[in-house]
């Protein structure tokens, strides 16, 4: 990423934008993507080397995990995941959607994305863009990719296209800015609840609120 005019160039640029994310992602890049509530910043989960370059990147801290992003519900089998009835209660109410469900899972993930449990974070964005790369990137054989947001850490979230590009900048080294025709819309981020316990718990209050969430438990 030479400048921030050309950062959404990449291994195949002038290509299909998706193939050049998955090449980027292949690599052990990183790749900063729109989903319907904020901008995301992917690296492959299970890549030590790639997970380990977003946390430079964020300046994020090793004890804190790094929510995954998922094609579907139907992906959760691979990823080693418990589903409990009240998660698929969730999943069936909200995805895709601004979610983020935390749950147990056995799978394979680079150091630092599951949380100390082993519990993960998990997401399946309705952005038409975020759920393509989510598709591509499985299919692909690469496993699913991070779901982080774009900031640096402490910092606000890339909330519109210009906002990435201008975290990318002109150091000529970055994330690289998927092309997209329709934006992130710039909202609160996607609400977080730990399903994990007894009883479900909201870490993060976002786009879908404590009331809705208890309605579709009810």
């Amino acid at each position: 990423m030479q400048s921030t005019a050309n950062a959404e160039n990449g291994p195949n640029a002038g290509a299909d934008p998706l193939a050049g994310a998955v090449a980027e992602l292949r690599a052990g890049g990183l790749v900063a993507y729109p989903t319907e509530t904020v901008w995301g910043l992917a690296a492959v989960a299970d890549s030590a080397a790639a997970v380990a370059r977003l946390r430079a990147w964020k300046g994020r801290a090793e004890d804190q995990p790094l929510p995954v992003l998922l094609a579907g519900p139907d992906s959760l089998t691979s990823c080693g995941v418990r589903v409990s009835p009240a998660a698929r209660t969730l999943m069936a109410a909200f995805w895709p959607g601004p979610l983020t469900l935390v749950l147990p899972a056995s799978g394979r993930f680079a150091p630092g994305v599951a949380r100390a449990d082993g519990a993960v974070g998990l997401r399946c964005s309705s952005h038409p863009l975020a759920a393509a790369l989510a598709t591509a990137v499985e299919a692909s054989g690469l496993g699913p990719v991070t779901a982080t947001s774009f900031n640096r850490s402490g910092d606000s979230p890339a909330r519109r296209r210009s906002d990435a590009l201008r975290l990318v900048g002109t150091s000529g080294s970055g994330p690289r800015v998927v092309p997209c025709e329709v934006d992130a819309r710039g909202e609160a981020p996607s609400t977080v609840v730990d399903l994990t316990g007894a009883r479900p718990r909201i870490l993060r209050a976002g786009a879908v609120t404590a009331d809705a969430i208890e309605a579709a438990l009810a």
